[in-house]
């Protein structure tokens, strides 16, 4: 049962992100549109979009893990599903701002993919091999996004602005009917709990962390490298039209270099880079690699400097999985799901914060009246953030060590 189940929910992510990576081009375009053309003013509404949706994660994720723990990571990941692709016909006909901020009050609320496929992940994997398999999740978003941003800046620039909603609708519902006959359950009902709503909240989850002290720094560095990589989805398109005067097709394109790139370092090379350096090392190797290269990403003058970037600073991404790795090693099998789910709600705090910071932070730096202006001010204040991450990571390892969990 394991190659398959893993099979399934590489395709199942691959044909999320598709549809996730469809919209990604086109949407800052759409909401500049919608407010009256001022890049600066789009920035900040892009920042609160996402804010709201990372808000709506923060409060039902760890629900929704929970919910896994007793029901099974199948149902959760098919309900989210199900509502992923109703809300991108929401989308698709909203015909004012204020239907886009429902439209991501609803995707963020069943938007628990991530949670539930970490979860399916850690049951289907031995401890030897999750570090590998964390990093096929990298390989299905890279995949995703070879093919969904420059789909998405295709049917944008020739078609219209509203297209690339319905088309991405059609992937994610025909996602859910693919899980509905094929993809199979990973939590065996002896291996199930009680749902608790003490654990099933945001609080909650944080204790189902705090139960494993050990992973205290680690979690401290999985949150301020959530934070710094909201840089990327909330100021990307904003920032390569303002700076280099991309249209949709080329931040498509854009996407798409990183896209392959993720899907080379974390499908492929981290499956041997991880072993052959061990969790902690790829974690360090990982997030130095990433400070340095977001300071590059700010200070590039010309948009052919940043496809040279990609291909060196996606190495940075081996850090996520290895991260991931060392913190599911240490948590029994029936609380993979609350953990995962307290991972996932500092992930959502990290995309509550961090897409007011990016956007704020560009959006200051752009405006008429700064003095100087500095568009890559963003992507240095996340260099930074990376900083501060790597600092925790060096200070964790430093004071204990990781222990394997019993199985429940």
């Amino acid at each position: 049962m394991r190659k398959p189940a893993l099979g399934f929910i590489f395709v199942t992510l691959a044909l999320d992100i598709v549809g996730i990576g469809l919209i990604i081009p086109i949407l800052p375009k759409l909401i500049e549109e919608l407010s009256g053309g001022k890049t600066a003013a789009a920035s900040h509404i892009v920042g609160w979009l996402m804010t709201l949706y990372a808000l709506m994660q923060f409060l039902f994720a760890p629900v929704l893990g929970s919910l896994s723990d007793r029901f099974g990571r199948r149902s959760v990941i098919l309900v989210s599903l199900f509502g992923s692709g109703l809300d991108y016909l929401l989308l698709a006909f909203a015909p004012t701002l204020p239907w886009f901020f429902l439209g991501r009050i609803l995707a963020g609320i069943t938007g628990a993919n991530i949670t539930a496929a970490n979860a399916y992940i850690a049951d289907v994997s031995p401890p030897e091999k999750r570090a590998a398999n964390y990093g096929l999740v990298g390989a299905a978003f890279g995949l995703g996004f070879v093919a969904g941003p420059a789909l998405g800046g295709w049917l944008g620039e020739h078609f219209s602005l509203r297209t690339p909603f319905f088309v991405t609708a059609g992937i994610t519902l025909l996602n859910w009917l693919y899980g509905l006959f094929v993809l199979p359950e990973s939590l065996p009902r002896e291996q199930r709990r009680a749902f608790d709503w003490k654990r099933a909240n945001p609080i909650g989850s944080f204790v189902a962390l705090r139960r494993h002290p050990e992973l205290l720094g680690l979690t401290e560095t999985y949150f301020l490298l959530s934070v710094a990589h909201q840089v990327f989805p909330s100021t990307w398109v904003l920032y390569t039209g303002y700076r280099y005067g991309w249209t949709p097709k080329e931040v498509g394109l854009s996407l798409a270099a990183v896209g392959v790139m993720a899907a080379i370092v974390q499908g492929g090379l981290a499956r041997r880079i991880i072993p052959a350096l061990g969790e902690r090392r790829s974690i360090i190797v990982g997030l130095a690699n990433a400070t340095i290269f977001f300071v590059a990403y700010g200070l590039a003058t010309q948009g052919w400097m940043i496809y040279a970037l990609i291909t060196v600073g996606s190495f940075g991404a081996i850090a996520m999985p290895a991260l991931q790795s060392l913190v599911s090693k240490s948590v029994p099998l029936n609380e993979q799901g609350a953990v995962q789910g307290g991972l996932s709600s500092l992930g959502s705090l990290a995309g509550i914060l961090g897409p007011l910071i990016a956007t704020g932070v560009f959006g200051h730096f752009i405006r008429e009246s700064a003095n100087p202006r500095i568009p890559g001010a963003a992507f240095f204040t996340a260099s930074l953030l990376l900083f501060g991450a790597l600092l925790l990571a060096l200070r964790a390892f430093n004071k204990s060590p990781i222990k394997p969990a019993a199985s429940a």
